[in-house]
């Protein structure tokens, strides 16, 4: 990592991420999806000594000619395959793209959503590009090891919301002879985006308070032997060096954020995404559930709360679409296309798509719990890091 850098993490008195033989800091980007986090922002992230994360998601949308490409097909005549290959060459151009921005630097992570049809194919596309992590959430990644068998040298990294989760991970990887480079711990009542709890009423569930998770989690990895091994990453709703320390005392290895990262000014989102996130306040966050049939939190723009108030009325009348409106299977299982009456009744794609875009009145803002760090302002990846390795008694250099 810079020296720079590396030196300020000296003086805070936090601990290095010890991962895939390196030393990084203790902060990891988390992956967000529609193209929130592509090379510029992964890229700024692990040049700076920390893990930069690209998200998988429809990744073409950075790309004017594989949209050209896309645009306008026949759903009956090859639609679904088109735009599945548009993405996966977007992927292949975001990760040499984000390794020549890091320069050498840090880490770059791929995270992909196992609740995605393209999650295998992501995940192998992703590592014969050299990817240095893979990360999944979305769904319990199980046959991940199976996936990377041909490539040893990748970290491999679930993200998991309660001890059990990590107990089951472990046990069933370790069949395979392959165990997680590292645990992201993510808790459900802070985090953005999709949420690891079955209801949205789960969601302030004691049993996921890092306070429980991680003490629970490392006495399951030092019984098994594990617990060097193993780091754990917290994830939720951290924006300070406090948080940092305080998680480290209890046993976390690093941290992971999300919504910080995606206001910097290196995020790949649009300017007005960066301007709601920024400015929305936590009364303003709205919690429900996806299409995904996962709970999800998110900005509660006038899109959204109209949703929310037709929602019941929607899944009341859903049943099976005849084919995707998209042409393509984003989810392996939608609660729009076929019809699942407790799941959200939208076009996920559509209205992250939107956001990306900066449309407020379309957009779905995902956001996480909590004050960022310099309040509204739009600043660096590097001021960020600077501010979460400074107390906050102390100037940032």
């Amino acid at each position: 990592m810079p020296a720079g850098l590396w030196a300020l993490l000296q003086r805070s008195g936090l601990k290095p991420l010890q991962l895939a033989g390196r030393n990084l800091l203790p902060v990891v980007q988390g992956g967000m999806g529609v193209g929130v986090s592509a090379h510029g922002l992964a890229g700024a992230v692990a040049s700076s000594g920390g893990v930069g994360t690209l998200s998988s998601v429809d990744l073409r949308r950075h790309h004017p000619d594989l949209m050209e490409r896309t645009t306008g097909l026949d759903p009956e005549h090859g639609a679904k395959e088109a735009i599945d290959a548009a993405n996966l060459e977007a992927l292949s151009r975001e990760i040499g793209a984000a390794r020549e921005i890091a320069g050498g630097s840090g880490l770059l992570a791929i995270n992909v959503m196992r609740a995605v049809t393209a999650y295998a194919a992501s995940v192998k596309r992703a590592l014969e590009c050299g990817i240095d992590a893979v990360v999944v959430g979305a769904g319990l990644p199980l046959d991940l090891p199976d996936l990377a068998q041909d490539h040893p040298q990748a970290a491999l990294i679930p993200i998991l919301s309660d001890a059990r989760g990590v107990q089951l991970i472990v046990k069933k990887w370790e069949r395979k002879k392959r165990l997680p480079d590292a645990i992201v711990i993510e808790h459900p009542r802070l985090a953005g985006g999709h949420l690891g709890a079955a209801r949205v009423a789960d969601l302030n569930d004691p049993r996921f308070d890092f306070e429980n998770v991680i003490p629970q989690s490392l006495a399951f990895l030092r019984s098994a032997g594990l617990e060097r091994e193993v780091p754990l990453i917290a994830a939720g709703g951290i924006r300070s060096w406090e948080e940092i320390s305080k998680l480290q005392a209890l046993g976390a290895a690093a941290v992971q954020l999300g919504t910080p990262f995606a206001v910097t000014l290196e995020s790949d989102a649009h300017p007005e995404f960066k301007r709601v996130l920024a400015e929305a306040r936590t009364e303003d966050m709205v919690e429900f559930t996806s299409v995904a049939g996962l709970p999800a939190r998110a900005v509660g723009t006038p899109w959204l709360r109209n949703y929310l108030a037709s929602e019941q009325r929607l899944q009341a009348v859903a049943h099976a679409k005849s084919r995707c409106t998209k042409a393509f299977d984003c989810l392996a299982q939608c609660g729009l296309r076929d019809g699942l009456k407790g799941w959200g009744q939208f076009c996920i794609d559509n209205q992250l798509a939107a956001a990306l875009r900066g449309d407020v009145k379309k957009g779905l803002f995902f956001r996480g719990v909590g004050d960022l760090p310099f309040g509204t302002q739009i600043r660096s990846v590097r001021e960020l890091i600077e501010r979460l390795l400074t107390p906050a008694a102390l100037p940032a250099s």
